[in-house]
């Protein structure tokens, strides 16, 4: 029990990231001990009349993985670029690019199989939903640097491409959608955070659908002197943020403009340490 105990407190104490990491593992291992159950149920079919008996597996199958290499590439890159995302973007903002991501993928998905009126293998995999949020934060910041082991630095936008490249490669293959879908999440992301940009958040009706269902399942009531608590902790905490926000939109403007070399060394090292958290 103590065991269950730990794993229930590392969640809880989890940023957004590291709670879908965890999910996404839990359901693995479910998926490993019921496969024809799981699959059956919760992968996007490529059959849109099935899909519309099962209007759920849009969002589940980004949860799904078979395989365990497929898993382990998808959690690694969220692990890293997701908690990068969080450094420039908002809780909700990663929230909203990650789901309309993997929802934009499997339309993008079914669309194809609806079109061509063919039959694939079912979609699973939140290999769509990374994509997104990769290419959102190498829109962003496309020439922050990465520092990778026996390689050296690596600008964003490079490892963005190699990572839709492979994509396009899949292409080539008799069954294509899951290839489609990773592009399709590609796509979504790059708009995504262009939009961003002109302070439009497209994102904003998903994040409404998410607080309605939010506040069914809070307590009606709380006291004061806990409201009052939260609401002290919450405008010392967005005062950090914003803080910190000001120094990464200089830096960004400064990289912009003159790129990432002409950064001073504190400059760089208060990137690199952002990225790392």
């Amino acid at each position: 029990m103590s065991f269950i105990n730990d794993i229930k407190q590392a969640y809880y104490n989890a940023n957004i990231v590291e709670k879908i990491i965890y999910i996404n593992v839990f359901l693995f291992l479910i998926t490993y001990i019921f496969t024809g159950f799981v699959i059956e149920w919760f992968t996007l079919p490529s059959n849109f009349t099935a899909f519309l008996y099962k209007p759920w597996t849009l969002i589940t199958y980004a949860f799904i993985h078979q395989r365990l290499f497929h898993i382990l590439s998808n959690l690694l890159v969220l692990y890293y670029i997701g908690n990068l995302f969080l450094d420039f973007y908002n809780k909700k903002q990663f929230v909203n690019c990650y789901f309309l991501g993997g929802i934009f993928g499997g339309l993008v998905f079914l669309i194809n199989y609806y079109i061509s009126n063919k039959y694939g293998d079912p979609l699973g995999g939140a290999s769509a939903a990374v994509t997104a949020i990769f290419v959102a934060i190498a829109t962003k910041i496309p020439r922050y640097a990465l520092q990778l082991r026996f390689i050296g630095s690596v600008e964003l936008w490079v490892l963005a491409t190699i990572w839709v490249v492979l994509s396009i490669l899949q292409l080539a293959a008799i069954d294509n959608g899951a290839a489609l879908a990773h592009l399709g999440g590609g796509i979504f992301g790059f708009v995504y955070a262009k939009q961003l940009e002109k302070n439009n958040d497209i994102g904003k009706w998903f994040e409404a659908i998410l607080n309605y269902f939010s506040k069914l399942t809070k307590s009606s009531k709380k006291s004061n002197l806990k409201t009052v608590y939260k609401s002290t902790n919450r405008t010392q905490s967005t005062d950090v943020e914003k803080s910190k926000q000001r120094k990464i939109d200089d830096i960004l403007d400064k990289i912009s403009k003159s790129g990432y070399e002409s950064l001073t060394k504190e400059e760089k090292d208060f990137l690199f340490r952002a990225g790392k958290k």
